[in-house]
C-alpha cells in the first residue's frame, strides 16, 4: 500500500489538451527541473544545487516520472567523467518556449529580491533566451563565454541562431567576468558597458567593444525581457 501511495499520480481527468499537460507538469518543481535542464545535461548533484528547497526524495521522485513520461532521459558520460547525466529529450525541449513565456509573464512579478531568495546565475542566462534579438546580430557567428560568480556560461550567435549552455566554450571570441547583479544592470540598461568596464564590475578578455554587442543584442526592452 505505501508503494501505491507514493508512485500513484493525480489527473484531471478531463479531455483537454491543457489538463493533459498539467496532468504531466502541473506538479511543483517540475517546470523548474525543466528549466535546469535547458542549460544543457546536469547530473544528480547539479539538479538538487539548482533547486533550492527541494528534497533529494522529491528529486528523485520527478526525475523517475519525467522520464518514464518521456520527457528526459538519462546517460553515461564517457571517461574520464563516466558520469550519469539527464538531459532533455525532443518532447522535453518541446517545453522551452512554455518556460521562457512564463519567465515573461513572471518577471512583472519580481520586484527587488528579498534577503532570503535564492540566486542562481544561470536562472538569468535563460532569459537571454526570450530576450535575443537576431536583427542586432552584426556577425555571421560570434562565442561568448560568461564567468558569472565564477561559473561559466556559453553564448553561441551563429547565423543569428542562439545556443546558451552551461560550461567554458572551447574557443571564445569574447570572454566577459562579472556578478550576477551587474548582469542583470546591463540588460536591463541600469547600467552602461562603458560604466562597467570603468568601475571594474565587468571585465573584457578579447574584443573590448563584445561587452556593448552583446548588451545590444540581448538588453531587455523598457526594462523587462
Amino acid at each position: 500500500m505505501k508503494t501505491k501511495v507514493q508512485t500513484e499520480k493525480r489527473s484531471y481527468d478531463q479531455f483537454c489538451a491543457v489538463a493533459k499537460a498539467l496532468d504531466v507538469v502541473g506538479e511543483r518543481w517540475t517546470l523548474l527541473l525543466v528549466r535546469e535542464l535547458m542549460l544543457g545535461p546536469r547530473r544528480f548533484t547539479d539538479l538538487f544545487d539548482g533547486l533550492p528547497g527541494i528534497g533529494t526524495n522529491l528529486l528523485s521522485d520527478r526525475l523517475k516520472d519525467l522520464e518514464q513520461r518521456g520527457v528526459i532521459a538519462r546517460r553515461v558520460l564517457p571517461p574520464p567523467a563516466a558520469s550519469t547525466v539527464y538531459e532533455l529529450t525532443d518532447v522535453g525541449r518541446g517545453l522551452e518556449p512554455v518556460v521562457l513565456s512564463l519567465g515573461r509573464w513572471g518577471s512583472q512579478l519580481l520586484g527587488p529580491p528579498k534577503p532570503e531568495d535564492a540566486m542562481r546565475p544561470g536562472w538569468f542566462l535563460i532569459s537571454l533566451r526570450a530576450t535575443f534579438k537576431p536583427d542586432r546580430v552584426t556577425k555571421s557567428r560570434e562565442t561568448f563565454e560568461l564567468r558569472i560568480d565564477g561559473t561559466p556560461y556559453q553564448v553561441r550567435v551563429e547565423r543569428k541562431e542562439l545556443t546558451v549552455a552551461q560550461g567554458a566554450a572551447a574557443d571564445p571570441d569574447v570572454t566577459l567576468t562579472m556578478d550576477t547583479p551587474t548582469l542583470k544592470s546591463l540588460v536591463k540598461g541600469a547600467l552602461t558597458p562603458a560604466a562597467a568596464l570603468r568601475s571594474g564590475a565587468a571585465r573584457v578578455q578579447g574584443d573590448r567593444t563584445g561587452l556593448q554587442r552583446f548588451v545590444d543584442i540581448f538588453g531587455w526592452v523598457g526594462g523587462r525581457p
